[in-house]
């Protein structure tokens, strides 16, 4: 895992990172640990929970609080739905995605997870590394998740033992290596008690490594996105109709990977056709260069025949397929189970197409990673499928490159997303 406390960071860098772990972990309490250590808290929030946690006839602050926003959170005690929050520190800015622990919330995880540049999985001094803590890991593989850290909380009930800590990440490490995950990194703490989530306190003399805010803060995240392959998915062709700018014609979308300058040939996909880029349009003027993840309007020097869900790429590059089949890892989201024999529709970067589930390679238990063979699929099922559309998309394998290489799946009589994929597999 790259980390340099020497990097220079840009004001406003945001890293988006989950949670994730077993039912009473501390998931909840560890993030109201990061706020309020951070002096990330409002004094009326403060106040509030203090209030709550006294009612409760509990002593100190309950920090969980900060997170389990639901009423029903708190009833029960779990998290059950994504909670997220927002905190900055001098360094940088954070989204935080609380995830929830049970398994009948997996697609909650995926949710949260698709859009992380890391992982906190926490795991039980007590416990160990459970079946949970093996399906989390799984799940922020699957996503692609490019950082992962192993938070082994709850120390402080465990004596601050280091042989309990180096037993628990020898057997997290063994398992990692069946998921080609290996950039990990393995942090001792109490989040009730705040040792080594901001402050590193003197309870873990043994420990040499970073605290968790200080691994948030200093990490690298510049390399997580594909910079080599520019992919512009037109969202929307810009002919605004005034007296100035009749003539004008302009692609609008965000650039989800790559980069582009004004000169540079590009290639329309599907049809193949070639341009140059003229004029690069932001919001405060022209520019000569944009990069990932920049929405900007692009003008080109030809006139072409260009509407939403055309792909703009560099002339010369490492393509993308256009294909109408292709194999992906599919997470159902929906209470109803997937009917094979009817149409869906593929929502792929800005364009929606209708297709059909053709097949069910074999669905995974996420909790011992096993195949199985089945007929359909229900509510937090994952399973690999294949997919037939009506009409082409440009795609990359999920691995390449995120954006074109996931998807959502809408039942088009209710409108509602019923599942995301990532492609994993394209044919011709």
């Amino acid at each position: 895992m790259s980390v340099n406390e020497n990097v220079p960071f840009e004001q406003g860098e945001l890293l988006r990172f989950i949670t994730a772990g077993s039912v009473d972990d501390g998931k909840s309490t560890l993030i109201g640990r990061l706020l309020h250590d951070s002096k990330s808290i409002f004094e009326d929030q403060l106040s509030s929970i203090t209030n709550t946690t006294r009612k409760r006839g509990m002593a100190g602050v309950d920090l969980s609080l900060l997170t389990d926003g639901l009423q029903a959170e708190r009833e029960q005690g779990i998290t059950i739905d994504v909670a997220y929050r927002y905190f900055a520190t001098p360094k940088r800015k954070f989204i935080i995605a609380d995830t929830p622990g049970h398994e009948q919330y997996t697609r909650n995880m995926v949710t949260g997870a698709s859009t992380a540049n890391l992982a906190v999985i926490l795991i039980d001094a007590r416990k160990g590394v459970l079946t949970q803590s093996r399906r989390h890991a799984y799940l922020a593989s699957l996503v692609g998740i490019p950082h992962l850290v192993v938070a082994v909380n709850k120390m402080d009930l465990m004596d601050y033992s280091q042989k309990v800590f180096d037993e628990i990440c020898k057997d997290f490490a063994a398992f990692a290596n069946e998921l080609n995950l290996h950039n990990i990194e393995y942090i001792p703490m109490s989040a009730l008690n705040g040792d080594m989530v901001v402050d590193r306190g003197d309870k873990l003399p043994w420990y040499k490594g970073v605290t968790l805010m200080n691994l948030l803060e200093n990490i690298i995240i510049d390399h997580d996105m594909n910079l080599a392959d520019f992919r512009f998915p037109v969202q929307w062709v810009c002919r605004p109709r005034t007296e100035d700018t009749h003539d004008f014609r302009g692609y609008m979308g965000r650039i989800e990977s790559g980069s582009v300058r004004v000169g540079d040939a590009v290639t329309l996909l599907p049809s193949g056709l070639t341009s140059r880029i003229k004029e690069i349009l932001v919001y405060e003027g022209s520019i000569e260069q944009a990069v990932a993840p920049q929405s900007v309007t692009l003008t080109i020097e030809d006139h072409l025949d260009i509407s939403r869900g055309d792909l703009l790429i560099k002339a010369g590059g490492e393509p993308p397929r256009v294909t109408k089949e292709f194999d992906a890892m599919l997470c159902w989201l929906s209470d109803q189970s997937l009917d094979p024999q009817r149409k869906y529709l593929v929502k792929h970067t800005t364009r929606i197409v209708k297709a059909v589930v053709s097949g069910i390679d074999y669905r995974v238990d996420v909790n011992t990673l096993k195949q199985e063979t089945v007929d359909t699929l229900k509510m937090n099922d994952i399973a690999r499928v294949k997919l037939k559309v009506q009409q082409p998309l440009i795609c990359d394998d999920y691995e390449r490159n995120h954006a074109t290489g996931s998807f959502i799946l809408i039942d088009e009589t209710s409108n509602n997303t019923v599942a995301a994929g990532m492609i994993v597999s394209l044919q011709k």
